[in-house]
């Protein structure tokens, strides 16, 4: 049985009749969409549905998109991601084009149905535990990341997802900062693992326990990893380098799965303004449980949810309940109340703006 959330008629933005690429609003609601789409067609999978019967493609054909190729799950044959070729009719003048990708690649989130739950939750499993890079839905989803870039380069794709799907898209985003590629990413509610520390509502205790937390991380780097990684070049410090790509996080503060991003930006500021700013970049590529692994003589990975840079948007609209904030359908919407802050190479940027729309 279909939902009125799986109707784009119903529930799709359908008043985008003309995209202007260059609107922050235009582009989101596209990247959402597209994401939506994933979701959608592994639904269309489950329900067997076909021909007339399918809900997927007005989602991405309204915009002018085909569905180039999609991604199956190895293991429970579900669908996660797919590609996009954006196919605008001969009718569009090159000057509405200036903005739009060649491709956008899209993976949806836990899908909370029987075919696809259990595969689902134990990718979240490895999210959790940092281990997503090691599972081979992400190397199928890396594959063909790179097949793409490597096709039409990096400036012409775009990356985007959806909570488990956002973890993918920053992961992949991550892996080609290696190679010097810098991937357009639109990461809708990515998760943050951390205690939650953002519900707190005295400001004053939250930035106690924020700073107590930066200056116990930072002397167990140093403690563990000696100076070395402090001063070495910073052109050789992957960190660093990663800050060069700034993608999109979007977050609803009544979400706790990816709220805790308005706090960790917002306390790299505070620590920039009262002089502890060197003390918060040690702190910030670097978690305890990560320390205490690399000090037992286990090598890891640096946490996924862990970036210097970002454009950060908050969707201030009230949230009635938790599936609403955590929702994907919120970021389309043509009312809504954003605060988008642009955080760049170590300190936030005076690039402070509210939105709406």
């Amino acid at each position: 049985m279909a939902s009125e959330r799986e109707d784009f008629s119903l529930s799709g933005p359908l008043h985008l009749t003309s995209v202007d690429w260059e609107s922050a609003h235009h582009r989101r609601s596209v990247a959402a969409s597209l994401v939506q789409a994933v979701y959608i067609l592994e639904r269309d999978r489950q329900e067997k549905r076909q021909d007339s019967q399918v809900l997927a493609p007005p989602w991405y054909e309204f915009f002018h998109f085909r569905l180039l190729r999609h991604f199956v799950d190895d293991v429970d044959h579900s669908i996660f991601g797919a590609v996009y070729e954006f196919k605008p009719p001969a009718s569009y003048c090159n000057d509405s084009l200036d903005g739009s990708p060649r491709y956008v690649i899209a993976f949806r989130g836990t899908l909370t149905k029987p075919d696809s739950l259990s595969r689902d939750l134990e990718l979240d499993l490895h999210l959790i535990r940092n281990g997503l890079h090691r599972t081979s839905r992400f190397e199928i989803a890396m594959q063909a990341v790179r097949n793409i870039v490597a096709s039409v380069g990096d400036s012409n794709v775009w990356l985007a997802g959806h909570s488990l799907g956002s973890a993918m898209a920053m992961l992949a985003g991550k892996t080609m900062v290696k190679n010097g590629m810098f991937i357009e990413s639109f990461l809708f509610n990515p998760p943050f693992f951390s205690a939650p520390i953002e519900r707190i509502k005295d400001k004053k205790v939250k930035h106690g326990i924020r700073f107590a937390s930066s200056v116990i991380t930072a002397g167990l780097t140093l403690a563990m990893k000696g100076n070395h990684n402090h001063q070495r070049n910073q052109a050789e410090d992957p960190f660093a380098v990663l800050s060069a790509w700034i993608p999109c996080l979007f977050v609803n503060p009544a979400d706790h799965i990816g709220s805790e991003y308005v706090g960790y930006f917002e306390h790299r500021k505070k620590m920039e303004e009262i002089g502890a700013g060197g003390i918060e970049r040690l702190a910030t590529q670097n978690t305890i449980g990560g320390l205490l692994m690399h000090a037992m003589g286990k090598e890891s990975e640096p946490p996924l949810h862990l970036i210097p840079s970002a454009s950060l948007t908050v969707n201030l609209t009230p949230s009635q309940e938790f599936k609403q904030a955590h929702g994907i359908h919120q970021w389309w919407q043509p009312d809504l109340q954003l605060q988008t802050k642009l955080y760049n190479s170590w300190k936030q940027l005076p690039a402070d703006r509210i939105q709406s729309g």
